[in-house]
């Protein structure tokens, strides 16, 4: 009887052992999932006068996440609106606040060095995005498009428009000299356009501000006493400006004028002959992979072989990189890229305004 007890007894106690141990376990595994629930992603953006990075880039980027299994609750979002020493102060509070990834598109390709290594000092992966962070060797990965295809596409556009003109002149509004990416745009334009037309005037323009590149056109036509027979304008945000310049100084038709970026004003004035091209980046895919790579990196996952397409040298390193293709938008192909890929739809792009010559292309039928 008393035997009986004792056998009992020590099962009592191992079950006791048993049920203690399985908490242990239970609790142990809860603060595991807490803790991996509390990191964050961060996504810094340069600024907002370019249209694509509130419209695009970060729908595109959180919708991403969130279907990969992201908590945006956990999503740190902040834009510098052009402002390097704003974007290095948004840069640490993320830091502070938990960042485990950092996707960075500089205001200033070479001040966000500075950013990039005070990431790596406490070790947090760092993904350059659209535009290249210089001379630091933290960036783990970089990912935009080919940009000096970009400005291959604005030139050869612009020769193709240009055409019939012996010896054009054209006036050239390139971006901001603290992008880096404007640096490749100039040179692919260039590398087409020299000895081919006459550069008149040419003008970098900060910020990507449209008001400043207006005032450079201004400035070109009062110079160049209205005659210019196209512009080179590096994005669409500039060629805004330019052509808001020359409608001003009553220039009637107007030149052609480039683009860059697709943005649903520039697409609008394509439609209606205000501009003749834009350069097409599938904004949407870039952001996707952005966000595929920053979810990996946040598991602590390894970015597969098959993403990196190329190597670009930062001055510092050779980065692991994504560059995706651009492509020429002219009034003839828009129905088939930036409608035909849902970039924007029909009825964002045909307003009331823009109807007939909606009509026109066929991208509404009759």
């Amino acid at each position: 009887m008393l035997q009986h007890c004792g056998s009992n007894n020590r099962l009592l106690l191992l079950g006791l052992i048993l049920l203690f141990l399985t908490a242990c376990t239970t609790n142990s595994n809860e603060t595991l999932n807490t803790s991996v629930q509390g990191d964050k992603i961060a996504i810094l953006l340069p600024e907002t006068k370019t249209a694509r990075y509130e419209s695009q880039d970060l729908p595109n980027f959180k919708a991403k996440l969130e279907e990969l299994g992201f908590d945006l609750k956990n999503l740190i979002y902040s834009n510098a609106n052009q402002d390097a020493s704003a974007q290095q102060q948004q840069a640490e509070a993320a830091i502070t606040n938990g960042a485990k990834v950092l996707i960075l598109d500089p205001v200033d390709s070479d001040a966000a060095a500075t950013i990039a290594d005070l990431a790596k000092s406490k070790g947090i992966p760092v993904i350059s995005y659209d535009r290249l962070i210089k001379g630091s060797d933290a960036v783990d990965y970089y990912i935009s498009f080919d940009n000096e295809k970009v400005g291959k596409l604005q030139g050869e556009s612009l020769l193709i428009a240009l055409k019939s003109i012996h010896n054009p002149t054209i006036v050239m509004i390139n971006g901001s000299p603290t992008d880096n990416n404007a640096i490749y745009f100039k040179k692919g334009a260039h590398s087409v356009l020299d000895g081919r037309v006459i550069i008149a005037k040419e003008y970098d323009t900060p910020d990507w501000s449209p008001d400043k590149a207006q005032d450079q056109m201004a400035q070109a036509l009062t110079a160049l006493g209205n005659r210019v027979d196209g512009v080179y304008a590096a994005n669409d945000g500039t060629g805004g400006g330019a052509i808001a310049a020359m409608k001003a100084g009553g220039i009637h038709p107007l030149p052609p004028v480039t683009g860059q970026d697709a943005e649903l004003a520039a697409i609008q004035r394509i439609l209606i002959g205000e501009q003749y091209m834009t350069v097409y980046k599938a904004i949407k895919p870039e952001a996707e992979r952005a966000a595929e790579m920053a979810y990996y990196l946040y598991l602590g996952k390894t970015i597969p072989d098959e993403w990196i397409t190329d190597m670009v040298d930062n001055g510092k390193k050779e980065i692991p990189s994504v560059l995706l293709e651009p492509i020429a938008v002219t009034r003839e192909n828009v129905k088939s890229t930036v409608i035909a890929d849902g970039f924007w739809q029909v009825e964002q792009v045909c307003t009331a305004e823009y109807e007939q010559a909606c009509r026109e292309v066929g991208i509404i039928q009759e």
